[in-house]
């Protein structure tokens, strides 16, 4: 049936296409109208969703004359070289007994038949705790959102997180969506971005239901809206949010929204709003440590079935700093890549990839970097550094640490605080101004700081 299957398809595609795309999937099982195919990555599968779906559809049920369902089973060589056995995995709710898969052409997991779910919450299913990593860029909002997620609208209402772009704002809030839906299937879950939200409401301004508009949003149990600052200078719909929070914060649902700013930092709100920001947990996600990014990119490498060195997987986390989603991208390149050309993963291959992200040649200033290169200076060990000691040597060489991490970091006092020897904000902004007095009256200080700053350069 498959041999049948690929002719058609051959005469569909181009030969490259074929051989990088086709070639690899294996057949593994047809019973009644299911059809269950073998890939190689995680990668793969979305690839193959996203652009030859329909094709391999369309061809199976030509051949069948069935409407046939596709289910996907996600290959990953996790063989045990004393076991010599392979397991198969898949993310999610997919496995190897039964790979459950939604496709964009309609068909259905078993799941989803069997339990239909008319209520759509536009939540992705990926997106989950799981798979959240914790690390002290986002310790406090993700806790939070674990105890929202157990009791929605009774403790956090609103919760408001903010942060740069691809610091996990809206992974964080599917997040939660999901875990809400798993605890409490009845309840209605709803997550939408500003943008969708505002043309919705202008379509519905332009077809005189915005009172409609608003009685559905405001029969939700958790509204979910990202990016909320785009409401700036959008003073119709600021003003239907505003009654469907008054209505839902009333009624005890939970309400998350998300920014790229603090709720005093917002320009273009209405007053009234930014004070209901304020009402209940305001929590800010800062960009991943080095740690966090390596448990990123691990979990992303074990996901897509490949094999990288540590060497590799450190020299990715080192240079790639700002965006989580510049290291997803940076392995979806590499996966794609060494299919395409058939080439393995080598630090040649990533070296090309990872400069195609970030500039390599400026040197990335990381606060593991700076803390390493005091330590080394003044010849303390880092366990010191971070250490509750108050001896004159260490506890100034902790805010030189201090000093240098905000002014090479975007991070607030707040976190350098956190990750260097859990201080408070109060502490480090004393540190801050103490070096800088220093810095500006004694030579011998300047000149020492300068050493520092030239070796972190290096």
């Amino acid at each position: 049936m498959w041999n049948k299957c690929l002719e058609i398809i051959k005469d569909n595609v181009n030969d490259k296409a074929y051989s990088t795309w086709f070639c690899p999937i294996v057949p593994i099982k047809y019973e009644g109208n299911d059809f269950t195919i073998q890939v190689p990555s995680h990668f793969f599968y979305e690839y193959i969703e996203e652009q030859f779906a329909h094709l391999i559809h369309s061809t199976l049920t030509r051949l069948t004359g069935k409407n046939v369902i596709i289910y996907y089973r996600v290959f990953v060589d996790n063989s045990d070289e004393k076991k010599g056995h392979t397991t198969f995995q898949s993310e999610g709710r997919m496995n190897s007994e039964k790979p459950a898969v939604q496709l964009k052409n309609g068909n259905k997991s078993p799941d989803v038949l069997t339990q239909p779910q008319k209520w759509n919450s536009h939540l992705n299913e990926r997106l989950r705790f799981h798979n959240f990593f914790e690390g002290p860029s986002n310790i406090l909002a993700r806790r939070i959102g674990e105890t929202i997620s157990q009791e929605p609208g009774k403790t956090f209402n609103p919760l408001y997180i903010y942060g740069n772009v691809g610091v996990g704002k809206t992974h964080l809030c599917h997040a939660i969506g999901n875990r809400i839906q798993e605890l409490y299937p009845d309840k209605k879950v709803i997550y939408i971005s500003s943008h969708l939200f505002q043309v919705q409401f202008t379509d519905a301004s332009r077809n005189n239901t915005s009172n409609d508009f608003i009685n559905f949003y405001q029969n939700v149990d958790v509204l979910i809206i990202d990016d909320i600052q785009e409401f700036a200078g959008k003073e119709k719909t600021q003003n239907a949010y505003f009654h469907i929070f008054n209505h839902l914060h009333l009624l005890g649902k939970q309400l998350i929204l998300t920014s790229d700013k603090a709720p005093n930092e917002m320009q273009g709100l209405e007053e009234r709003m930014i004070t209901r920001m304020k009402w209940g947990m305001t929590a800010e996600l800062h960009k991943p440590d080095l740690e966090l990014r390596k448990q990123i990119l691990r979990y992303k490498v074990k996901q897509d079935g490949l094999n990288l060195s540590e060497e590799i997987i450190n020299y990715i986390a080192e240079n790639v700093t700002d965006h989580v989603r510049d290291l997803e991208g940076i392995v979806t390149s590499l996966v794609a890549r060494a299919l395409v050309f058939n080439k393995e993963i080598d630090m040649e291959l990533t070296r090309k990839v990872v400069s195609q992200f970030v500039s390599i040649d400026n040197k990335v200033i990381t606060p593991e970097k700076i803390q390493n290169t005091v330590s080394g200076y003044f010849n303390i060990d880092l366990k010191d550094l971070h250490s509750k000691s108050r001896k004159q040597e260490i506890a100034k060489a902790r805010q030189i640490a201090m000093f240098l991490c905000k002014k090479y970091t975007n991070y607030s006092f707040a976190h350098i605080g956190s990750i260097v020897g859990k201080r408070d904000h109060a502490t480090v902004l004393h540190a801050c101004r103490t070096v800088q007095d220093l810095i500006d009256i004694d030579k011998s200080f300047r000149s020492t700081m300068n050493d520092i700053e030239n070796l972190l350069k290096k």
